[in-house]
């Protein structure tokens, strides 16, 4: 049976740095492009639900993954697995196994190729958050984003893998110890003496592997978190300018662990029938996988385009994005800080606090959020049915600016929605500016991160603009 990728999302936040701005700031040459960068109340986590709920929604005929692989190298939980989260927000059946995969960017390629070797459907999910210290080069060219594939057998595939190979050995190129900031860096010629052998000779074994030749491949992709080194390796394979890819960075940034997935997303979305694609990593070695388009692809619809996503993004003021990186401390409103969450209490309401599963009268169809025993209309008790609501619109019926109540990014603006098919839910609005705000604005739900509070961290649903 053949194996490949079934469906694919990425997941690019809308908020975008431009990096002339941080020039503005500090003085120095300015740089050009934009980077991504990932809300306040978003991390991996809240990201890589996000890339998974658009791969599932482009492929409602693909089996249930049996097995989940979440790959970061910003967890936002150490001694606990983040894969949980996910799992538990895209209402995956108990028996399906979730894992994290993580500590540096090759784990996200890793746990690709380690679900195109295995023999059950898995949604391997990658996200990633980049930073840097003030005016250092990973601060402007890094990004944030996630990426997720689901991959298993089947005529259905949109990719088919036909074979891959790595290269590994043990050099210091980046490193960043628990705990730390930001990474660092050896000598970039040390680097790139490394990784051109180590490509190279994947490059090569994973073309005998696909029984492959160089000239065969129709689309490139070459990604790596050490850009001296990808651009070399580039020049050395001998493959035609139309066939490499944009690898994404002027407009959104290098993207870590997500970004090999996130560029491979991408082509899926645009590619023709038949085409071979490779995929080609460079970070603590080298991996290069090979796919060959199908029929099937030529077909695929994704719920969300990452071409679209990359249009689509909102500037933000450089302060801001220092805020929301901890790099500066701005005065907080002056209201106590947000009680710890309760572990017991989630756990009662996993369906409704981490898949925004509602309630539904079975006899008059109301629709109650939260989900309730009671009906409003008739009274009925425990005649309800669960009610998913993560993918509905809704309308905004009403809506408040509250410029004192506690919040990392203030103002908070609260809306009253008033959902498709019933449903109304007092809730926060993100991704948007207060004076942007009216009456009948369409709005979708994202999870996200409400606030963290003696280390937990409470996820919950909130809704942003339905752009275009």
């Amino acid at each position: 049976m053949k194996r490949g990728i079934l469906s694919a999302g990425g997941y690019v936040p809308y908020h975008r740095l431009d990096r002339s701005a941080v020039a503005d700031f500090f003085g120095g040459a300015p740089g050009r492009g934009q980077r991504s960068v990932a809300s306040y109340d978003e991390d991996t986590t809240s990201m890589g639900v996000e890339a998974a709920r658009f791969a599932l929604a482009s492929s409602p005929f693909a089996p249930k993954p049996a097995a989940l692989y979440f790959a970061t190298a910003d967890p936002a939980y150490l001694d606990k697995t983040n894969a949980t989260a996910i799992h538990a927000a895209l209402r995956m059946d108990t028996s399906a196994l979730a894992v994290d995969m993580g500590g540096a960017p090759r784990s996200g390629i890793g746990a690709l190729r380690a679900a195109l070797e295995g023999s059950v459907p898995v949604l391997v999910v990658s996200s990633d958050r980049r930073s840097g210290l003030p005016t250092s080069p990973d601060e402007s060219s890094g990004g944030d984003a996630a990426a997720a594939l689901l991959v298993g057998e089947g005529e259905r595939l949109i990719a088919e893998y036909l074979g891959g190979a790595s290269a590994t050995d043990e050099f210091l190129d980046r490193w960043r110890l628990p705990g730390e900031r930001r990474s660092k860096a050896w000598e970039e010629r040390f680097a790139e003496s490394r990784y051109l052998p180590l490509g190279l000779d994947a490059w090569q074994r994973a073309l005998e592997a696909a029984h492959i030749e160089a000239g065969e491949v129709e689309r490139l992709i070459v990604t790596g978190t050490h850009p001296r080194s990808v651009k070399s390796i580039v020049r050395k394979l001998g493959i035609a300018p139309e066939a490499q890819v944009d690898d994404l960075t002027a407009a959104i940034g290098q993207s870590g662990t997500a970004h090999a997935a996130l560029l491979l997303t991408s082509v899926l979305e645009s590619a023709e029938s038949e085409q071979v694609v490779v995929l080609l990593h460079l970070s603590d070695g080298a991996d290069a996988l090979v796919f060959r388009t199908t029929p099937a692809d030529a077909k695929f619809t994704p719920a969300r385009p990452v071409a679209t996503q990359v249009a689509r993004g909102g500037v933000l003021p450089y302060g801001k994005f220092l805020s929301w990186r901890g790099m500066v401390e701005v005065q907080p409103p002056n209201r106590p800080l947000p009680a710890r969450p309760s572990g017991s209490a989630a756990a009662r309401s996993e369906d409704w606090k981490f898949a925004f599963v509602g309630s539904q009268d079975r006899t008059s169809g109301a629709l109650h959020l939260p989900p309730q025993r009671a009906s409003r209309v008739g009274g009925a008790i425990d005649e309800m049915e669960e009610a998913p609501m993560a993918d509905k619109e809704a309308t905004v019926a009403t809506f408040t600016i509250d410029r004192l109540a506690y919040s990392p990014s203030p103002p908070v603006v609260f809306a009253v929605l008033d959902f498709e098919g019933g449903g109304r839910l007092p809730c926060e609005l993100t991704d948007v500016a207060a004076e942007d705000v009216q009456i009948g604005d369409r709005v979708e739900m994202t999870f996200r991160r409400l606030y963290t509070a003696d280390g937990i961290h409470n996820y919950f649903w909130k809704a942003r603009p339905v752009r275009g």
